[in-house]
């Protein structure tokens, strides 16, 4: 799909780009590579890494529309992985989440509807359903933006659609790292949040497949999720660090005790095929049947008052498989 293609990868240089890249770099042989992102030292470590002819670096902002527009000039896929995520610095600094995430995401469907980009897919996640923090009402914002993007490109062949997933582990800013960094410096304990809480949990490999599988899946306007397991925060540190006692810290605001994916009160949007769920957007274009994809996959609706939480979650990794999966 990639082959002889133009990509262009907003954020670029986090843990998620990074990953996409090297998998596009090994399975295709792309035109053109572009990485998008305002920090000069992490682009300049990434070229360390990365210098195949094909490997552009842009410096610029999503909120510079016209630096995005300069980007994207001749992109085909575009992959919207830029947005301030830390839930604290969002609180604090609430306008500044607002800018990247909200207006940044209007900016890359703006960019890519005026340069003819064929397909967009933003990347969301388990925050942005019945958002409690300012982080997930905004990337709730950004995946109405995008799905509601495919309404206003009239004639043209742009399509926008949205993944949405869990914790990646071992991600930059994730408690794995943050954990483990405890254990080596020979912490005295693990703090824990809460005893009760649990998250989905999927591999980084495991992300980007579901964002390739998107882009050949995708019509134009869904949400993606992926089925994943859930784990316990007590298995999770009984994994890392079993020799450690665990201390109780309070929960921090704007977190909750289980994430949601697919929220109850979208039921009636919610379609369940084979490996993932789909949301269909509250405003359908094109008169498209969201029930069978463009790989010829078949959905079809879930119970009234479903919700896919990583609480009520049927598959729940157990310590050996996190032991497994978090060496």
């Amino acid at each position: 799909m990639f082959n002889d293609k133009t990509i262009l990868v907003t954020g670029g240089t986090g843990s998620f780009g990074k990953k996409f890249i090297e998998k596009v770099l090994k399975k295709y042989d792309p035109k053109k590579i572009i990485v998008y992102s305002r920090d000069e030292l992490k682009q300049f470590e990434m070229q360390q890494r990365f210098k195949e002819p094909c490997m552009r670096y842009f410096l610029g902002d999503v909120r510079d529309k016209a630096r995005l527009m300069r980007a994207m000039y001749q992109v085909d896929y575009v992959v919207h992985a830029a947005a301030i995520k830390q839930v604290p610095a969002a609180e604090y600094n609430p306008m500044e989440c607002i800018k990247t995430n909200i207006h940044g995401a209007q900016n890359v469907i703006d960019a890519a509807i005026e340069c003819g980009v064929k397909k967009v897919i933003a990347l969301s996640t388990d925050k942005a359903a019945n958002p409690v923090n300012l982080y997930g009402a905004t990337k709730l914002c950004s995946d109405k933006l995008f799905t509601a993007a495919n309404n206003f490109v009239g004639d043209r062949e742009t399509r926008f659609s949205v993944v949405r997933y869990g914790n990646v582990v071992g991600s930059r800013g994730s408690v794995v790292p943050f954990f483990k960094k405890l254990r080596d410096e020979g912490a005295d304990y693990l703090p824990i949040t809460d005893e009760r809480m649990t998250r989905f949990w999927l591999k980084l490999d495991d992300a980007v497949e579901f964002v390739f599988k998107g882009f050949r899946r995708m019509h134009g306007g869904e949400i993606f999720i992926p089925k994943l397991p859930s784990m316990r925060i007590m298995d999770l540190a009984n994994a890392i660090a079993p020799e450690l006692p665990t201390k109780v810290i309070g929960i921090r605001p704007g977190e909750k005790l289980h994430e949601v994916m697919c929220p109850s009160d979208t039921y009636y949007d919610t379609l369940e095929f084979e490996d993932h769920f789909v949301i269909k957007p509250s405003v359908k274009f094109s008169g498209v049947n969201y029930e069978v994809d463009a790989l010829g996959e078949e959905g079809h609706p879930v119970p009234d008052g479903f919700d896919y939480n990583s609480g009520n979650n049927p598959h729940f990794l157990t310590v050996d498989e996190l032991k497994t999966m978090n060496p």
